[in-house]
């Protein structure tokens, strides 16, 4: 007798991978608001079908095809894209074709359980009458995300240099809002003007993207921000400092990590969360990283052909890097000059800062490398406290604080965990109210950024 319930695997192979988004619409999960949909601005100027799905509405049915096992974004990416194919089948009735979509969900190599998600996905989906034949986009940390097969060779380079350049402007409307909302002249102000903004800067990237013109994206860019600046009261006195890391999905979804950001300022903090594009240069410098290890290895062993491969290597992604970093350096060059703002650690230099101290290693790889080295960053840089937000039973996350909360102890700066899954924790604010004063006290007695 045939058992209906068994999983056919062939689908792995031929409906998750890298795919043509030509003639098919991309859905892309919302992480953090601003970079996803700037990222889908740029690729519908490349000619690309793209639309950021609705987060958070689909939780119930993220929920009953997951076993609560899995990371707390797994449950809300499965349900945001059970969500919309119901929605769009009930939609477009029998002209509904699942085919037509590609859903963009990457991967990561290692210990993570990231890596697995598109994998247990793709058996939800496949057990769904109809939806089957949507493909799942799966670009991963293997090859630094690489976009080659998405869109057509000649013009990937492009393709990645631009979508590089949504994902850092994505971060610098995020740490536009926070700097301002604390400061804000009336309740609500800062919101209203950063979604307008926000608006305004998708329209500028379906229209420059594609062709690169830079300059055209931040001469409008400066224009934002002199806008939002002008939300800000002078005479609000400066706040505690709070720097933020984690993993990248909880602490940039506001809605998974139940709007921290808005309890902490609710509390009297100015916060500055690790950006999206930290992550993208930790993959391509980790790459790097990893090429120049092969390459000292291969020419001790007399590896000749092995050598190759690593110089390669250590071109493409040493020049994968360089852009990045150059790009974003002279992003947050232009904006400083307008408004202070937090600038993104170099990765190379937070290696430096953990190999001082001896307190982890990249060699390790994962989040950890940049959540210790990056608080490690922000005591130095006179912060008046520290959180970690993660999903709950995170690995890196654990093992983040695992190590840093002693330091934070033994130097004497507030540190906060903030586990999520789906509950609400009763006692949340009161320990965030709690870290606050800390926070506070230690802005009273030490000052911040250093003084």
């Amino acid at each position: 007798m045939e058992n209906r319930n068994v999983i056919n695997f062939e689908s792995f192979s031929n409906k998750v991978g890298r795919f043509s988004l030509k003639e098919r619409t991309c859905l892309i999960p919302e992480m953090n608001r601003m970079g996803s949909h700037l990222l889908a601005a740029n690729f519908r100027s490349f000619g690309l079908r793209a639309k950021v799905l609705e987060t958070f509405k689909g939780m119930d049915l993220g929920m009953a095809h997951t076993s609560g096992k899995e990371c707390f974004p797994c449950q809300i990416t499965m349900g945001d894209i059970l969500h919309f194919m119901k929605q769009e089948s009930a939609r477009l009735g029998s002209e509904f074709d699942s085919d037509a979509y590609i859903y963009f969900m990457p991967e990561a190599d290692g210990p993570c359980r990231f890596g697995m998600y598109n994998k247990y996905q793709r058996i939800v989906l496949d057990s769904f009458p109809g939806f089957s034949g949507l493909r799942i986009g799966a670009l991963t940390t293997a090859d630094g995300y690489s976009l080659d097969g998405i869109i057509e060779e000649e013009r990937v380079t492009d393709l990645r240099k631009s979508s590089y350049v949504a994902l850092v402007l994505g971060d610098i409307l995020d740490r536009l809002l926070w700097r301002v909302r604390p400061y804000e002249k009336e309740t609500g102000l800062a919101d209203l003007v950063i979604e307008k903004c926000l608006a305004f800067m998708e329209d500028v990237f379906e229209r420059y993207g594609q062709g690169l013109q830079f300059g055209q994206i931040f001469a409008r860019l400066e224009a934002v921000v002199k806008e939002v600046k002008a939300v800000v009261d002078p005479g609000i006195p400066p706040k505690p400092l709070i720097g933020m890391v984690g993993e990248i999905y909880l602490r940039t979804h506001i809605k998974a990590n139940q709007d921290v950001i808005r309890m902490l300022e609710k509390h009297g903090a100015e916060v500055v969360n690790a950006s999206v594009s930290e992550w993208v240069n930790f993959t391509s410098y980790e790459h790097y990283r990893s090429a120049k290890t092969g390459l000292r290895f291969s020419l001790k062993q007399l590896k000749f052909d092995r050598f190759k491969d690593h110089l390669k290597d250590l071109f493409t992604y040493g020049g994968d890097l360089f852009y990045q970093e150059y790009r974003q350096k002279q992003i947050y060059k232009r904006v400083s000059g307008l408004i202070d703002l937090s600038k993104d650690h170099k990765v190379s230099h937070l290696e430096d800062v953990l190999k001082e101290q001896d307190l982890y290693s990249f060699d390790l790889g994962t989040e950890a490398c940049l959540s210790i080295a990056g608080m490690m960053e922000y005591v130095r840089e006179g912060y008046n406290g520290l959180v970690n937000v993660y999903p709950f039973t995170c690995m890196p996350s654990i093992t983040t604080s695992a190590i840093v909360r002693p330091l934070m102890n033994k130097l004497r700066v507030p540190y906060l965990d903030t586990p999520y899954d789906s509950s609400t924790q009763p006692g949340r604010e009161s320990a965030i109210r709690t870290f606050m004063y800390q926070a506070d006290q230690h802005l009273k007695r030490y000052g911040r950024h250093g003084s």
